[in-house]
């Protein structure tokens, strides 16, 4: 089958160490075609190392997958497929529905994909490629080079080594249908030949991708534009042949640097994807049918909900807050009132004594009689503690003005007041003074605390006097507010006996040692599933098996160990039934596996 003339270009390099064999046209920038699913699947192995989906993930076929043309392996839309059958058609048969599902599966949509292609070219160095879609039909836009195509190839190589192996099979089971590798002629004539991609349209021309491996060196060469699928394999053989003699016999591998994983990074200049939104162009001019465009409308970050009101929870009534204020206000001024200091202004000490002259009887009725021979206590009305901000304002009352002021004289027992007022609300404002019918002397004196319940103490000294003039007072009998009975302090024992004790020193015990030979409950057993000529790629690999059969490696340990020309990749702790049961599913898996016994 001959193609219309296309331009030309090839590149070919050796792998080891990046080093440009031979290069023509190479940065020119031309129709890949199908080496685009190079690219394709290239994040199809990235998403799944980065656990955005897996090998059995399910993948529904949307109508615009289905309506690819061929190459195809035939998918419906609505169908559901695992992943791992798509990645071997777009691998091996180089199905461009199943290369579509693979874009769509991770991103959601093919624009979205072909955005995510292009970053990851930037950061392989593909300076010169940009895409649209995920499986290298012509599009507008679509192009690459001959250059950046080998180091596609090269890069697949070496950051995803377990998953090479799918470019050399000459045929796979691909779910509903067993698929034939495109390039099986020329996998199976150059020796040492393993892979990696075809591509044709009638843009492009005939395309491959190639790697080959003799001895210590590997050789990748790639050329755009052939003019038949046997002119094309010629020159490949030409080139690698060119590769193998200027390939120098030892160097050290040089492997290309991994880029950074940015799968949900969104470029804003990036408007090259936008063209897969058009339709898209067959060879023969005619336009695709079954163009869907899929949205991304994933949240980010999900916003904070709001508290659900609890049933049943009513809010309490106006008149419960209202007192709920009160008692707060009250407590409030409670505490306030016992910090304060003993200055305390005199307008407090008169509303004090004026509602405690209000509590008195009647002008001329007698309290409470007192003689200096047979003091009668005093009997009290109730037994509210004065409050000690009133006595000290009591006692640091100024002294009167007026004449009718008096002392209290020593040898006489003045009259007590039959219960200490104490405020129980916050202070309000002083009153306005009110004019009294008689002066009546009120004597304020502080009054020591008494031994006994029933005894009031006389001052020691007498108190300055204030004239205050109640309504309801209209005798000269003076009355003196006395402090209430202090509390009893608690008595202390009279003695107190130490007593030392001695603890006894602890014995030492001897230890009993116990030796026996280690079973570890008959799990003695190992398996392996490689040898590799550095630790990190047994560790990788030791790390992705265990990751792929998680159900029958969970409880075994991984394990390198260092032998002649490598290291081997073991999986240890293991009974023999567990061991010839893994080795079973990985060997399903065309994973290497050799059961160790003990």
């Amino acid at each position: 089958m001959l193609a219309l003339a296309a331009p030309y270009a090839d590149f070919v390099i050796d792998a080891r160490t990046g080093e440009v064999l031979h290069q023509d046209n190479a940065d020119t920038r031309l129709h890949p075609a199908s080496l685009t699913k190079m690219m394709t699947l290239y994040i199809a192995f990235e998403a799944i190392e980065y656990g955005e989906i897996s090998l059995d993930s399910k993948v529904t076929i949307s109508k615009h997958a289905a309506s690819q043309p061929p190459s195809r392996l035939g998918l419906k839309p609505g169908q559901t497929i695992a992943l791992r059958y798509l990645i071997r058609a777009a691998a091996i048969k180089s199905a461009n529905d199943a290369a579509t599902a693979i874009g769509e599966a991770i991103e959601g949509s093919e624009p979205a994909f072909a955005r995510r292609m292009n970053r990851t070219a930037k950061l392989l160095g593909m300076k010169r490629s940009t895409f649209v879609n995920a499986n290298g039909l012509t599009a507008a836009g679509h192009l690459s080079t001959a250059r950046d195509m080998t180091m596609l190839g090269r890069h697949l190589f070496y950051d995803y080594p377990q998953y090479y192996n799918l470019f050399s099979r000459t045929s796979a089971d691909a779910g509903v249908a067993q698929v034939a590798h495109t390039n099986s002629r020329f996998l199976a004539a150059y020796k040492g030949a393993d892979g990696i991609k075809t591509g044709y349209t009638a843009a492009a021309g005939f395309n491959l991708t190639a790697s080959a491996q003799r001895g210590n060196k590997r050789i990748i060469a790639t050329v755009l534009g052939g003019k038949s699928t046997a002119s094309r394999n010629a020159r490949v053989a030409e080139l690698m042949d060119l590769g193998f003699g200027k390939a120098p016999n030892r160097a050290t591998v040089q492997k290309p640097a991994r880029p950074d994983y940015l799968a949900s990074a969104e470029p804003a200049d990036d408007g090259m994807a936008e063209a897969v939104a058009k339709a898209v162009t067959t060879a023969s001019g005619a336009v695709a049918a079954g163009k869907t465009i899929r949205l991304n409308v994933a949240i980010v970050r999900s916003p904070r909900p709001k508290a659900r009101p609890q049933p049943g929870i009513e809010a309490p009534a106006e008149e419960l807050l209202l007192a709920m204020q009160d008692d707060i206000n009250a407590a409030l001024a409670e505490a306030q009132e016992l910090s304060l200091t003993d200055d305390v202004p005199s307008a407090a000490v008169a509303e004090a004594v004026a509602e405690a002259a209000e509590a008195v009887p009647a002008a001329g009725t007698e309290l409470a009689a007192a003689e200096p021979e047979a003091p009668v206590a005093p009997v009290f009305a109730a037994t509210t503690e004065a409050q000690p901000e009133t006595t000290l304002a009591l006692a640091a009352a100024p002294d009167a003005s007026t004449d009718t002021a008096t002392t209290a004289v020593e040898g006489t027992e003045p009259l007590a007041l039959a219960s200490a007022i104490a405020p129980t609300q916050s202070p309000m404002p002083p009153a306005a003074p009110r004019p009294a019918e008689a002066a009546a002397e009120i004597v304020i004196a502080a009054a020591a605390p008494a031994p006994t319940a029933d005894t009031v103490v006389i001052a020691e000294a007498p108190a300055p006097v204030e004239s205050v003039a109640p309504e309801s007072v209209s005798t000269d009998t003076p009355v003196i507010i006395a402090k209430p009975d202090a509390p009893t302090p608690k008595s202390r024992p009279e003695e107190i006996v130490l007593a030392s004790f001695t603890a006894e020193e602890p014995v030492a015990e001897e230890l009993e040692v116990v030796t026996r030979v280690s079973t570890s409950g008959g799990r003695q057993w190992a398996i392996n599933v490689g040898h590799f000529g550095s630790r990190y790629n047994a560790e990788r690999e030791l790390l992705r098996t265990a990751l792929v059969e998680i159900s029958t490696l969970d409880e075994a340990l991984r394990k390198v160990v260092a032998r002649k020309g490598g290291f081997d990749a073991n999986f240890v702790g293991m009974t023999e039934e567990m061991a010839n049961l893994a080795c079973r599913r990985l060997q399903a898996r065309q994973t290497e596996c050799t059961v160790i016994g003990p």
